[in-house]
């Protein structure tokens, strides 16, 4: 029988923290600042650690990370492009929300450094897809800017506001 890894035998705990609503307000408060302080940066510095662009040193290698970017954002952006379409948005809709599904960012970042600890691909295949990952994740909020799809949970100008009403 396997031992339980580190992540088994957290959520394990979790499972079984006792469901007390002012234990988990407090637990939650207290560990916030330790994982935004603390163990997130050390998860991006390492992810930067193992990205190696000199890998990334010639015309053929540049090409298929290129293919690599518009396949990735062909796939999760057209496919939810065709799939917003066919349930009746607009176009311009259907492009924001694949521009939104497009980004990847620390999910994407999780799931490479996990396929790249077991070996499921090269350093220089990592290294492919967290700049596949970094520029998707980069260019959501210029696709939405062009698309004109703005903030609504920032607070909109007085002006604004009268030019609506």
């Amino acid at each position: 029988m396997a031992t339980p890894g580190s992540s088994q035998v957290g959520f394990l705990a979790g499972v079984c923290f006792p469901r007390v609503e002012q234990w988990q307000i407090e637990l939650r408060s207290r560990l916030d600042m330790l994982v935004s302080v603390l163990l997130l940066p050390m998860f991006f510095a390492l992810t930067g650690m193992r990205t190696r662009l000199d890998l990334l040193n010639g015309k053929s290698t540049w090409m298929w990370a290129g293919i690599v970017l518009l396949a990735a954002v062909f796939g999760k952006m057209g496919g939810a492009v065709l799939a917003a379409r066919v349930t009746g948005q607009s176009w311009r809709d259907a492009a924001a929300l694949g521009a939104l599904l497009n980004t990847r960012g620390l999910v994407e970042l999780i799931v490479l450094n996990i396929a790249y600890n077991v070996g499921a691909f090269s350093p220089t295949l990592f290294t492919m897809m967290v700049v596949m990952a970094l520029m998707t994740t980069i260019s959501t909020t210029p696709i939405l800017n062009l698309l004109g799809v703005q903030d609504r949970s920032a607070p909109q100008s007085l002006e604004a506001e009268r030019s609506a009403a």
